[in-house]
């Protein structure tokens, strides 16, 4: 995706419900002291992860809601699962913190661009339908998915779907903020993030839009899906708060998790016209989707040229970077392939470019995570320095790179690459500079 506008596209705001907390303030805390977010699950009885344990909002409750006035929106909220009411508050919040009070944008200048999930239904809302799917197989009852269409939708509440569709988040903040601009959901699980901020940053580039609302929201911890993953996914185990150890040699697995984060991104003339605080720019954006005949995703190739591509967007040669900021889970196979991506395409610097994982802190939410990982360099890069990765202690020489380890790494280049990357080889990157 070529910046070929000489339209900048700045960061003007964030907003930010995570692991570590609610807001850019508690979020920036717990990095800065480097305390992950995992513990026992506090909002369900059980999740099926082990010891119960991820990276839950705990603190996104009917209170916290009341803050961000997403309970002034009564009539849309029973059409919210979880993950559509984390995305639309982030998404408030967001607009708060880059100072764009309701109606100072003309609504048609001012849009929106979400990433998020295929989202599930719990098991309590669908025993309705099954009840009504059921057929006498001998001396039991046995779902009948013939009946499913005809019988089973009977016994679902009228409104059901709209509570998990993902195009629903960026729906529902466009009502809420009165966003009347391009509007776009874009589904690529852990990808999201970066495709989304490339869309954003093009549409304002093409004088579009002034203003884009550009977030995304996920989780991996929902019931359901923990169980799916679980099966799925090599899950870590050990004490809460080393058990998210990404690139280190003894990595067990990934810490299920959920987040939402929205940045608010501007055309600079527009933001610096109305005296925003610029907390970045966009210079360039890639994104690649590599696999074979058979479907097998070839997860190096696809980081390599989605980089490479944000790089060549940006202007930007490997050595001019400060760091990269990874897609790295503590997956001991996965982390291994972006480590051999990243030294494809950091080539020479593939020893000394620093790279930091912020799953260590956060856990792996889906396409809830790329932009509270960019977030995270962000606000560092305002106090002069790279978040560290925690628990990295011993070097894999499987995945070798230059990992940000041990203390916050001081600096004063503030240009970054972040990588994103999904199971399906599906790859996305965009190359920003701190203000």
């Amino acid at each position: 995706m070529s910046n070929s506008s000489s339209r900048d596209v700045v960061i003007t705001g964030i907003g930010i419900f995570s692991p570590l907390g609610i807001g850019r303030e508690k979020f920036w805390s717990e990095i800065s002291a480097g305390r992950s977010g995992f513990h026992k699950v506090q909002l369900t009885p059980f999740i099926g992860t082990p010891d119960c344990v991820g990276g839950e909002v705990s603190d996104f409750n009917d209170e916290t809601a009341k803050k961000v006035h997403l309970r002034d929106l009564r009539k849309s909220l029973k059409v919210m699962c979880r993950e559509i009411q984390l995305g639309v508050a982030s998404a408030i919040q967001a607009m708060a913190d880059a100072g764009l009070e309701p109606g100072s944008v003309p609504p048609e200048r001012i849009g929106v661009d979400f990433g998020a999930n295929l989202m599930s239904s719990p098991p309590e809302v669908l025993v309705g339908g099954v009840v009504k799917s059921l057929s006498q197989a001998g001396d039991r009852e046995v779902f009948d998915f013939r009946k499913w269409g005809e019988s089973g939708l009977k016994g679902m509440e009228p409104l059901w779907l709209l509570r998990y569709l993902p195009n629903m988040p960026g729906c529902h903040i466009g009502i809420a903020l009165d966003a009347r601009g391009p509007n776009n959901s874009i589904t690529h699980d852990e990808a999201s993030g970066a495709l989304v901020m490339a869309e954003a940053a093009n549409t304002i580039r093409r004088n579009r839009a002034d203003v884009m609302i550009t977030g995304v929201t996920g989780t991996r911890l929902q019931v359901a899906k923990a169980c799916q993953y679980s099966l799925w996914d090599t899950l870590a185990e050990g004490p809460a708060e080393t058990r998210c150890r990404p690139f280190d040699r003894e990595r067990t697995g990934e810490v299920l998790a959920e987040a939402s984060c929205t940045l608010i991104m501007e055309a600079r003339e527009h933001a610096v016209a109305r005296g925003a605080r610029i907390l970045g720019t966009v210079l360039g954006s890639g994104s690649s989707s590599v696999a074979d005949i058979r479907g097998t995703a070839d997860e190096p190739a696809a980081i390599c040229q989605a980089a490479a591509a944000a790089l060549h967007a940006a202007g930007i040669s490997p050595a001019e970077l400060g760091h990269v900021n990874a897609n790295a889970s503590g997956h001991p196979r996965r982390d291994q392939l972006e480590a051999s991506g990243l030294r494809r395409v950091l080539g020479n610097q593939a020893d000394t470019v620093p790279v930091t994982a912020i799953k260590s802190y956060l856990g792996s939410s889906g396409s809830g995570a790329a932009l509270c990982e960019i977030a995270a360099s962000l606000l560092g890069l305002q106090q002069g320095f790279v978040p560290r990765t925690l628990n990295y202690r011993t070097p894999d020489p499987a995945a070798p790179l230059n990992v940000v380890r041990d203390q916050h790494l001081a600096t004063t280049n503030k240009i970054f690459l972040k990588t994103c990357v999904t199971r399906m080889g599906q790859a996305s990157a965009v190359v920003i500079e701190g203000a």
